[in-house]
């Protein structure tokens, strides 16, 4: 099965476009972000800063020094795969899992001369091996989880502005 799934699949790796299309919000028209590599702060990581903001954004500003605007994705240190099965009964040890990480930083201010930033982390832990037992899953996982994000982005802003869930 993992030979057929490498032979149709095009190996590719994490590289959001220099420009993303911003989901809908309430307030914003046509909200889009150019985006540059960046120097990520791990081997194992990739970023990108956003250094333009185009449509109607309000008072939303693109990276600067004192006021970052980043995606920085993770990669497991160590890819970890399935443990051996015992040789007796068959069964296999705790299956360990990798975990990738998105982490989102944006600059804001809280108040008038008080700097800080907005930090959205999401971490992605994925038994090992399923990626090349059953890759139709992680691609149902991901599918879901971007379309869930896109559909509810509006939601997401409009809960964390308010509070209610």
């Amino acid at each position: 099965m993992f030979k057929m799934f490498m032979a149709d699949r095009r190996l590719q790796s994490w590289s959001p476009d220099g420009s993303i299309t911003g989901a809908t919000v309430t307030g914003f028209t046509t909200p889009a972000y150019t985006q540059v590599d960046d120097t990520p702060p791990a081997q194992n990581a990739k970023q990108k800063t956003v250094t333009a903001l185009t449509g109607t954004q309000g008072s939303a500003t693109a990276n600067s020094a004192s006021s970052p605007f980043t995606e920085t994705f993770y990669k497991p240190q160590i890819l970890r795969g399935l443990p051996p099965a015992n040789p007796v009964t068959g069964l296999r040890g705790q299956i360990p899992t990798n975990q990738w990480k998105l982490v989102v930083r944006k600059g804001c201010n809280s108040a008038a001369g008080v700097p800080g930033s907005i930090i959205g982390r999401l971490t992605i832990d994925v038994p090992a091996g399923v990626e090349t037992y059953n890759p139709d899953e992680i691609k149902a996982f991901v599918s879901y989880l971007v379309g869930l994000l896109n559909e509810e982005s509006a939601d997401l802003a409009d809960t964390i502005l308010t509070g209610v869930l």
